[in-house]
């Protein structure tokens, strides 16, 4: 799968100075990780869950989570069960490409559970979202997860997922996460990404963000964001990449704050639109969002639209200015400071070393901008309108 596929050849080659390349559910966790993007959640209960999947990478989705957790109530999770497999089965009979998929579960035994029950199904799950994730319940997910390796031939990763109480409040969040560290790390090989529960964060103080504000206006939880990439997002290679929080909201109420979204970018005629439906849909604030994940470590971002997908794959795409900042510095072997191309900021090579091997990171999955090219024609592309 490749991101922008959906996208003509013709207008990708508009659009790009570097192509975004390939990737496939064995690469490298490291590839794949990056390659997430913005992960589409789904309830397991969807009665047309293989043709939504389906539909959904029609149009450039490239992960997916079949939530058997909180999305359902409780008493519909041996319904959702079995749904899940049935629908699993029925997508794979069809051979159509399929996104990275990945099942939220509840319990340990579900892992083992249902990767005997979906049999050659499986070949289309990537791995498990594990939840509500600590050390002391963690090692039960990790241990159901390579102990149902001798079940398939398929290599399944797990994706934990921070929303605990104990991460939120400050008396138990450090030991906590220190914790998760250290679990993590005996089972590194098994690990794809970590993920943020922004919904649970906000539950243990009894918030909810409205949609004109970010994440990271919520202070109790932005501290917990920050923790979370000071422990386990670090460039030092015992880090994990931490994907950002959910947005979700996909319609328009009443608006307290005026749209997030500067003008000038729009100031084609022919962009106008395309900005008032941002601003309608409420988008103006997840491209905001999407901007301070990006800012504060974060890769990729939970969705629960498809029209939240493109915002987030057209952030995704590296600039030309980005892309010739980094190569600048990683060419230099011996250190020291240089302008930059572009004649407007200082690049350091050794300090910024690992923002440019990350960056080109992303570049070979979401490509390169050509040097016209803005964010603004990459979303229209993306399916932005």
């Amino acid at each position: 799968m490749r991101h922008f596929d959906h996208v003509s050849a013709a207008r990708r080659k508009h659009l790009f100075y570097r192509h975004p390349r390939p990737f496939g559910r064995d690469d490298d966790p490291a590839v794949l990780a990056v390659a997430l993007g913005a992960t589409l959640y789904s309830p397991a209960t969807r009665p047309a869950l293989a043709d939504d999947i389906a539909k959904a990478a029609r149009r450039g989705v490239t992960s997916m989570v079949v939530c058997l957790e909180d999305a359902i109530p409780d008493d519909e999770v041996p319904a959702a069960e079995a749904n899940v497999v049935a629908q699993l089965h029925r997508a794979h009979a069809t051979g159509l490409p399929m996104p990275l998929l990945f099942i939220r579960v509840r319990t340990p035994d579900q892992i083992p559970d249902l990767a005997r029950r979906l049999g050659d199904a499986v070949e289309l799950v990537s791995g498990f979202v594990l939840p509500k994730f600590t050390a002391t319940c963690g090692g039960a997910f990790l241990d159901a997860l390579e102990q149902t390796r001798p079940l398939t031939s398929r290599r399944l990763l797990a994706m934990p997922v921070i929303e605990s109480r104990e991460a939120v409040y400050r008396e138990t969040r450090t030991d906590m996460l220190h914790d998760v560290a250290r679990l993590l790390a005996k089972h590194a090989d098994l690990v794809l990404a970590v993920r943020l529960g922004a919904t649970d964060l906000c539950a243990a103080y009894g918030l909810r963000r409205p949609p004109d504000l970010t994440i990271y206006d919520i202070h109790p939880v932005a501290s917990v964001i920050s923790d979370v990439v000071n422990v386990l997002g670090r460039a030092d290679g015992s880090g994990f990449v931490v994907t950002g929080p959910v947005w979700e909201y996909f319609s328009a109420g009443e608006r307290l704050f005026k749209p997030q979204l500067r003008q000038a970018p729009f100031e084609r005629r022919d962009a106008a639109t395309l900005r008032q439906h941002i601003i309608s849909a409420e988008l103006d604030g997840l491209i905001r969002e999407v901007h301070l994940d990006k800012a504060n470590g974060l890769t990729g971002k939970t969705v629960i639209h498809p029209t939240h997908v493109p915002a987030v794959h057209a952030l995704s795409v590296v600039t030309h200015e980005e892309y010739c900042d980094a190569a600048d510095i990683l060419g230099v072997a011996g250190g020291g400071a240089m302008a930059s191309s572009y004649a407007n900021k200082m690049n350091e090579a050794k300090p910024h070393r690992a923002w440019a091997e990350r960056l080109m990171l992303r570049a070979r999955l979401f490509g390169v901008a050509a040097e016209d090219v803005t964010f603004v024609e990459l979303l229209e592309a993306a399916g932005g309108l």
